[in-house]
């Protein structure tokens, strides 16, 4: 508090180690209970602050070699990079493939052959159940992951987001995706 009244009576006084501060009385300073910080005494321009800056939006496009990209889906099947894929497919970078499940419960350790023979060997398979996400047998589970395949099981609305996700990472991802069975397709 000694420190308070020491400057401020320093600044009423007008100098300070040789300054000259000027004949005027700060009032934030001399207690009359406001301060000159919380008003303006002139309008903001463009170089005052950032908010008022020109803004520039560099699009991005996407790069030759990040792989295949889910675009849609719909109950009846897919648009990937442009080519539209009827059913339930395999996205094998640089491969699309049509797979042969009609649905989760057909997915077995050789429909999923395809996945874990593939070289160079893949981290993470995404695989779409349809609508909802499914529950696959147990032994499936472990055997593609004795393989050293991460698996993410999810709705195929979400397993097609996961996939672009993990592509544009630049992650060797493949997936095995059934289409929805209900109309929230994105077309």
């Amino acid at each position: 508090m000694a420190a308070v009244a020491g400057c401020r009576r320093l600044f009423l006084r007008g100098t300070l180690s040789g300054l000259r501060l000027g004949s005027r009385r700060l009032p934030g300073l001399a207690g009359s209970g406001s301060s000159p910080f919380l008003t303006r005494g002139h309008r903001l321009g463009p170089t005052d602050d950032e908010m008022y800056q020109r803004t520039t939006v560099t699009v991005l496009q996407r790069e030759p070699d990040s792989g295949p990209v889910i675009v849609s889906y719909s109950s009846r099947g897919f648009n990937i990079d442009g080519n539209r894929v009827i059913g339930p497919c395999a996205v094998v970078p640089p491969a699309i493939l049509q797979w042969n499940v009609g649905s989760h419960k057909d997915i077995t350790v050789e429909s999923l052959a395809l996945f874990y023979l593939l070289e160079p060997r893949i981290e993470v398979l995404v695989l779409g159940t349809g609508s909802r996400t499914e529950r696959l047998d147990p032994n499936i589970l472990s055997f593609l992951r004795q393989k050293g395949i991460a698996v993410e099981i999810q709705d195929t609305a979400n397993a097609c987001a996961t996939f672009n996700f993990l592509t544009s990472e630049r992650r060797i991802t493949a997936a095995g995706l059934i289409p929805p069975t209900n109309s929230t397709s994105i077309e």
